[in-house]
């Protein structure tokens, strides 16, 4: 699915008007009512409800929301925020269509800050996109004073002060919300971390803008769903074999890591691959032999670093390295000889992407079209560059991925996977709990298994991170957040599938 611009969204809106033969008013009316339905679901009339509206047209959509929830009996508070700006023509209409039991009250001061009962809930339609300036004087005092005492937020749209897919300068205020309900699609901002202590929870409310705008509309930001997963799941035949799905090859572990490689070996062959070897550390050969039994193992002629390659790699469908391997220099000397000589797809994680990041001549080996980079924040740092804010950062992974011709997945919440096209795409599985060591080279396990399995490398990164975040979110349900293991992940991938291939 798509993520479009703030100019985009506008365009969105005006051509649906057009198509429809409405009038705006009744499109906001439309947004307003699919923002109640979504409240009503949330909160019961028994919750005193304070909207705060600005004088453009959020603000507008601010008026129909406490017009809509007085007609269900909910307790309203309409507080109008204006420092002399003329108010949309939208707004106007909706002004004059409140109920006379729900009046406004007027902010012109500090003075005039209401004391926010303690159950109750605040409704940010301040400001929503389109913002082209820092939130500043009364508003900026309004904002504050929310973000202090609103016992709980819900902002239209977007947090008042933050921009839709720019950077938000420093000094401007911004709403906190502990829930953004934004209509139609998510923004740009909902995915980047930087933003995740302004926007909270984000949901997403339909409101059948334009389809043909939608399907037309080009953006290189999209979001990864379910339905588009369960397509890329590939049948399979009754009269296959293990030959069928590939043979992965896993270069990984090292002295104190032997257990990066049992995860990732565990996970590759959870994730369908037909066959498995390891090639580990000889320190890790008995260990391996017992974790993961069906896989076969090549132990490496250096007792505790990986320093060679098998005698052969033709058998083989792919590669995934760095789980474990530290950085010595003859690992270093083996992962040269690797880039230099195959001409099989590469998933490269760990300490594989520290080597590399530390060489240019081993960046100038990377054979084009044939990698996956699946580095954490820091990681990605030392490859590619130090980024002053996330929007910059989105930039630099793309450019790296072009000039590359890879494709990476950059670890974290939302993990946002590029492509060489220069697409990015943000998953929308996963949780808190799995920021935990191993969960990582469990991803690499799943992903090399796909590509082994001859998914191309654009659908085995959406549809491995997919997964990887699906089983993490089943076994929270199960062991919860704090007490989750990257095993818990492995152990839960067969349900992750299953429950793909039903929906």
């Amino acid at each position: 699915m798509k993520i479009l611009s703030d100019r985009q969204t506008r365009e969105a809106d005006a051509q649906t008007i057009s198509e429809e033969g409405i009038a705006s008013e009744e499109l906001m009316e439309r947004a307003a009512r699919a923002f109640v339905g979504w409240f009503e679901n949330k909160f019961t009339p028994e919750c005193p409800v304070c909207i705060f509206c600005g004088p453009g047209n959020n603000g507008g959509d601010g008026l129909v929301v406490a017009r809509l929830l007085h007609q269900r009996l909910y307790d309203v508070q309409l507080y109008l925020v204006n420092d002399g700006n003329a108010t949309s023509p939208d707004f106007q209409i909706n002004l004059e269509r409140l109920p006379h039991e729900v009046p406004p009250h007027h902010i012109s001061s500090k003075a005039d800050l209401p004391a926010i009962p303690e159950k109750a809930c605040v409704i940010d339609a301040l400001f929503g996109t389109g913002l082209s300036r820092p939130v500043t004087g009364r508003y900026a005092d309004v904002v504050n004073w929310l973000n202090e005492h609103s016992p709980c937020t819900v902002a239209m749209d977007i947090p008042s002060g933050l921009y839709t897919d720019k950077q938000t300068p420093a000094e401007g205020a911004i709403v906190q919300a502990d829930h953004t309900v934004s209509f139609e699609l998510p923004k740009l901002a909902f995915f980047l971390p930087q933003h995740a202590h302004y926007v909270g929870d984000w949901h997403i409310v339909p409101i059948s803008l334009s389809p043909a705008y939608l399907a037309e509309a080009n953006s290189s930001f999209q979001y990864v769903t379910q339905h588009e997963m369960q397509q890329l799941i590939k049948p399979r035949s009754k009269f296959s074999h293990k030959g069928t799905y590939g043979h992965a090859l896993l270069l990984c572990g090292g002295y104190g890591k032997i257990g990066a490689a049992v995860l990732a070996a565990r996970a590759c062959l959870r994730s369908g691959v037909g066959l498995l070897t390891v090639q580990a550390p000889a320190i890790g050969y008995d260990v391996l032999q017992t974790a993961v039994p069906e896989a076969m193992l090549i132990p490496d002629s250096n007792r505790k670093h990986l320093s060679g390659l098998p005698d052969s790699m033709e058998k083989y469908d792919a590669i995934g390295i760095g789980p474990g391997i530290g950085t010595e220099r003859t690992t270093k000397t083996m992962l040269g000889q690797l880039l230099a000589t195959t001409d099989l797809p590469l998933v490269i994680d760990a300490d594989a992407i520290n080597l590399i990041a530390s060489s240019d001549k081993l960046k100038a080996q990377l054979p084009k079209g044939k990698v996956i980079f699946t580095p954490h924040p820091k990681e990605f740092e030392r490859l590619v560059c130090k980024s002053h804010n996330e929007y910059e950062r989105l930039e630099e992974l793309r450019e790296f991925c072009r000039v590359y011709q890879c494709y990476m997945v950059l670890k974290g919440s939302h993990s946002a996977i590029a492509t060489p096209e220069g697409d990015i795409y943000f998953n929308t599985t996963g949780n808190a709990g799995m920021a935990t060591g191993g969960t990582g080279d469990v991803l690499t396990g799943i992903l090399t298994a796909l590509v082994a399995q001859g998914y191309i490398l654009k659908e085995a990164c959406l549809l491995g991170v997919y997964l990887h975040g699906l089983a993490g979110d089943l076994a929270k349900s199960t062991v919860g957040e704090i007490a989750l293991i990257a095993s818990d992940v492995i152990q839960h991938l067969p349900q992750a599938f299953q429950q793909l291939r039903r929906s």
